[in-house]
């Protein structure tokens, strides 16, 4: 994929260009049919589809002590468009001067850039620019001035109710991760950086490694079989995960922890990329008496994790 940082750079993108536009945190089945409409009508065109985003997420700038956490990274969402086909992506740094840009100006900007500027695809309630003052009946009157396509995708419904990114992360922190993964259109995952700990799980004969996730929304603390893909690597292993405060061993102060062991494997996982694909819930987090009563749940739990992955083939 190729990721522009500047919206300058879509002058060097054959065009006509199709835009696709959102935070997408999530790349929920909304955010996909957004993106496809960009995909498919470029396609159609014979120019380029490009989906444009914002990092840090716009909240986080604008109201950080609001901020939730995150359903995906950005390294996370990039990811999951590749899967979806997006050859281009462009991430928008957000800050404070970009915020204060009036909507007239960001859309003169994208349309000075592209070469041409065929079409601009958002949600249908989509609001961007200073005092979020840019709609898509703002968006119209200028592609009638300038000579581009606006066009406002309606929200997705599922089951009676909009699909949306605070929905999906609501269902997430509940643990209803069958339901989030409905409304994701995929598996739900969490994507993390693999960081050194204090090596207690190879002391007890379960290698675990510790993920450092981007403020990604955890389910409920407990164990879970989950599988895993290393960055780089296309199969799936599998392997079970413990998230929460590990209270048999050590205080944690209160921040959860992601803890990973990968059936089967040996090597280095030291700052390598990984995405955890998380299967079923097995047990809640719980203090046991010592060690050995530790290691003996453990090997229960991996167990049990090896047979759900079995049965869900």
């Amino acid at each position: 994929m190729q990721v522009l940082h500047s919206i300058a750079e879509l002058a060097a993108i054959p065009g006509p260009v199709c835009l696709a536009i959102g935070v997408f945190d999530g790349v929920h089945l909304g955010h996909q049919s957004v993106i496809r409409r960009a995909l498919e009508d470029a396609a159609r065109l014979g120019g380029s589809a490009v989906v444009v985003t914002f990092d840090p997420h716009p909240i986080r700038v604008l109201r950080p002590q609001q901020a939730p956490r995150l359903l995906t990274s950005t390294r996370h969402k990039r990811l999951l468009l590749e899967r979806l086909g997006v050859k281009t992506l462009l991430v928008i740094p957000f800050d404070i001067a970009f915020a204060a840009m009036p909507p007239e100006a960001f859309v003169h900007e994208l349309h000075a850039a592209a070469r041409p500027l065929r079409e601009i695809c958002v949600g249908y309630t989509w609001s961007f620019g200073k005092g979020r003052k840019g709609n898509l009946e703002l968006l119209r009157l200028m592609g009638d001035r300038l000579g581009f396509d606006e066009i406002g995708l309606p929200a997705v419904e599922q089951d009676g109710e909009i699909v949306s990114s605070t929905r999906v992360r609501a269902c997430v922190e509940e643990g209803d991760l069958r339901r989030a993964g409905r409304m994701l259109g995929r598996q739900f995952s969490i994507f993390g950086t693999v960081t050194r700990g204090v090596r207690l799980g190879h002391t007890l004969g379960f290698p675990t490694a510790n993920l450092r996730t981007h403020n990604e929304q955890f389910p409920p603390d407990g164990v879970y079989a989950v599988e895993a893909v290393l960055e780089g690597e296309g199969a799936r292993r599998g392997g079970v995960v413990n998230i929460g405060v590990r209270p048999t061993v050590r205080h944690t102060g209160g921040e959860r922890l992601l803890e990973l062991h990968l059936f089967d494997f040996e090597g280095d996982l030291y700052e390598r990329h990984v995405e955890v694909f998380f299967h079923r819930f097995l047990r809640p987090e719980r203090k046991f008496a010592g060690l050995e009563a530790l290691r003996t749940q453990i090997a229960r739990d991996a167990m049990a994790a090896r047979e759900s992955l079995r049965e869900s083939g």
